[in-house]
């Protein structure tokens, strides 16, 4: 038989891989596999915190100072919208606070340059995210005098506030009430924050939540 007749030879097939090579596999690819799934639930873990939980923040201004520096970094309670007496609260202010320069009241009888406090906000809300102190709650009397708030007759007990210093619009010697459903905010550098005293208390619905921790930095880290 010449060579051209010849058929060719019939390959050899490879062994089948046994029960330990494909577990071998299996064991290499789990690893790649669960971490991934891992790292896809910490992100997802994550959002959700933030989204109905926890949200971070941090300070962009001076108002809260002492207590809080400019570039503190906070976290904040998102299911705690209805906050106590002195809490310290995130929230989006009236679109009266958009006026940066002295603020609009509902009331163009009080406010800056008059005897009172602005006790009516202006009914539409602001996309700003503000940071201040609860020192009013929803029926309270208050009048302002060098930055100290009289509730209900009685002078707070604030150690935490930076005092006014005879800045202007420091004393608002006429008595408001809190309307329901609202609270009162201040910043606790009476001196220098924009708060309620401009553009008036805080309606609940607009409340983001509750200042509860904060973490950066480091030497500050603690609760609030």
């Amino acid at each position: 038989m010449s060579e051209e007749d010849a058929e060719p030879a019939a390959e050899s097939s490879p062994p089948k891989p046994g029960a330990d090579q494909v577990k071998a596999t299996r064991h290499r690819l789990s690893g790649p596999i669960e971490l991934a799934l891992t790292a896809a639930a910490v992100v997802v873990l994550a959002v959700l915190l933030q989204a109905f939980l926890l949200k971070p923040y941090k300070i962009p201004t001076g108002s809260m100072e002492p207590t809080l520096q400019i570039g503190q970094r906070i976290l904040v309670n998102r299911l705690d919208t209805h906050p106590g007496l002195g809490t310290i609260v995130v929230f989006h202010p009236p679109t009266g606070a958009d006026d940066a320069a002295a603020g609009i009241c509902g009331n163009s009888d009080q406010g800056v340059g008059h005897l009172a406090a602005c006790d009516q906000p202006v009914r539409s809300e602001s996309s700003m995210t503000f940071v201040k102190r609860v020192v009013g709650l929803p029926g309270d009397h208050l009048k302002i005098i060098n930055g100290q708030v009289y509730r209900n007759g009685l002078l707070e007990r604030a150690p935490y506030i930076r005092p006014c210093g005879g800045a202007p619009d420091c004393s608002f010697p006429q008595t408001i009430t809190v309307p329901p459903g609202d609270y009162f905010m201040m910043g606790d550098n009476r001196g220098g924050s924009f708060d309620s005293r401009f553009w008036g208390p805080e309606p609940q619905a607009w409340i983001i939540g509750t200042a509860f921790f904060t973490y950066w930095p480091p030497d500050r880290l603690g609760t609030l």
